[in-house]
């Protein structure tokens, strides 16, 4: 399709807010947030705030998002919902203000030649998580369907893509995968899925500090009008929005498509309630 132009970005045409000046606008961009990555590309917040310097940060993963609100380098930031609530509960003074997709991004993912076929057949197994993320989530609730525990395996405490470098190189034996980490892993690696459960994958959230909200509630608002701007323009141009995943996770299409087509929902609704947060 043809590269999207500035005049077909979300948000192209919206209004300068009435805050307090903005100096400058800290956001993260998160290959598990895709509408971030939209938003990033497109200029679309840089085109809502001419006034304010728009300064994107990378995370890595939904601890390191939280790492970032907590010590105040960023005004929002992207998280799993376990994350961000098991986060808010520990004192990080945050708040969700917006769920920008249902994925179903974690799964328990072992190697091509491994005999495994559930969770059973690894006990006192090394499995790699990252702890503190949806995947590391994901495992224990795993573990504790099938009357298990942590205990009952070897944890070991690994950043995503370091669990999937860990995963092929065999130094582990199951890992609870992170997309597009995990998507890569099967498309490139023959790495197989051998327990999924969508039930078990939190939604995606966008989080925001107190303080943050308080003194800035416009600008709020306009971020969130643009997330859901973003998450329409990916419903709407799909192989657009696979290009601009592959680009910035320097991956190929085939892994983007898997994990924007397979294992995304971006027509949820965006504002958070009770459903999300039983989740």
């Amino acid at each position: 399709m043809p590269a999207p132009s500035a005049t077909t970005a979300p948000g192209a045409s919206a209004a300068v807010v009435a805050d307090p000046a903005l100096a400058e606008l800290r956001i993260d961009y998160a290959t598990y947030s895709p509408p971030s990555l939209v938003l990033k590309k497109l200029g679309s917040l840089e085109q809502a705030l001419p006034g304010t310097t728009v300064k994107w940060v990378y995370s890595a993963g939904s601890s390191n998002a939280l790492n970032f609100l907590q010590g105040n380098s960023i005004d929002f930031g992207s998280t799993a919902g376990s994350a961000a609530l098991l986060s808010r509960a520990n004192g990080n003074p945050i708040k969700v203000v917006y769920i920008y997709e249902q994925p179903e991004w974690t799964a328990l993912v072992v190697a091509k030649d491994s005999t495994a076929k559930d969770i059973r057949d690894l006990k006192g197994k090394k499995i790699a998580a990252q702890k503190g993320t949806d995947p590391y989530f994901f495992l224990l609730r795993t573990l504790n369907q099938a009357g298990l525990s942590q205990a009952d395996i070897q944890y070991v405490n690994l950043p995503h893509a370091d669990g999937r470098t860990a995963l092929e190189r065999g130094q582990v034996d199951a890992w609870s995968g992170l997309d597009p980490h995990m998507a890569a892993s099967e498309l490139q690696a023959g790495s197989r899925l051998i327990y999924r459960n969508k039930d078990f994958n939190t939604y995606g959230f966008l989080n925001s500090r107190e303080d943050f909200l308080r003194k800035y509630p416009e600008t709020t608002k306009k971020v969130i009008e643009l997330y859901e701007r973003a998450k329409k323009w990916i419903v709407d141009n799909p192989e657009g929005a696979a290009q601009i995943l592959a680009d910035e996770a320097q991956i190929n299409l085939e892994v983007a498509k898997r994990e924007l087509n397979d294992r995304m929902n971006f027509k949820t609704p965006g504002i958070p309630g009770d459903a999300h947060v039983s989740v």
